[in-house]
């Protein structure tokens, strides 16, 4: 007969969970079963004293606590001294100014539009003195007898200014003939003529003409 002694059990210690109390009883009673059956099976011949199976749970060391966290205090805030509220001023007083009456409005002018500019004059017309008109009857230039003897001839040209009554004023030698004697006869037979004076419209006014004298022999 085998005599069963004492045996310690020791559960494997999962560092996660810890074992409950059904645990262990179940645990407890697999192991019964698994007698029971060997005995019925006549493989353990059942002892006349069965010493009780002392079961020791090793139960795990007590997790360490987390360190305690210590949060910083709080800076006590300085008080600052606050300062005095100041009197208010004591506000001046505001004379009332007279308000401006109104100016009175003023009407709108209107405003004509200027009148056309004048149309412009008509262009005066203006003519030179003449003196080459039949009924002014002035009569040629005497030919020098001494210049027929000498053979000569040409051309003079005076300058005469004319008044309005239609006499010269002024008789100037413009360009010469080449004698003085036939120069000279030209002079003295204008300053005798009559002139019919220029006119600006209806006006008759001085200026200068230009008077040519021609000495020929054969004319």
């Amino acid at each position: 007969m085998t005599t069963l002694t004492h045996a310690r059990l020791e559960l494997p210690y999962a560092p996660s969970s810890r074992p409950s109390l059904r645990a262990i009883a179940l645990i407890a009673g697999a192991h019964a079963g698994a007698l029971a059956l060997l005995v019925s099976l006549d493989v353990v011949p059942v002892p006349q004293a069965v010493n009780s199976l002392m079961v020791d749970i090793i139960r795990p060391a007590a997790p360490t606590p987390p360190p305690e966290i210590v949060k910083p205090r709080p800076r006590p805030v300085e008080s600052k001294p606050q300062p005095r509220p100041q009197p208010a001023p004591t506000p001046t007083p505001v004379l009332a100014v007279p308000a401006e009456s109104p100016a009175p409005a003023v009407e709108a002018a209107v405003v004509k539009a200027p009148p056309p500019p004048p149309a412009p004059p008509a262009p005066v017309t203006v003519s030179q003195p003449r003196f080459d008109a039949d009924y002014l009857s002035n009569p040629a230039p005497a030919y020098p007898a001494i210049s027929r003897r000498l053979g000569e001839e040409g051309k003079v040209v005076l300058r005469v200014q004319v008044e309005p009554a239609g006499h010269p004023s002024q008789v100037e030698l413009k360009s010469s003939s080449g004698s003085p004697r036939l120069d000279q006869a030209a002079l003295d037979a204008v300053r005798r003529w009559k002139f019919i004076p220029a006119r600006r419209g209806d006006e008759a006014v001085a200026a200068w003409v230009l008077v040519p004298v021609v000495f020929n022999l054969k004319s």
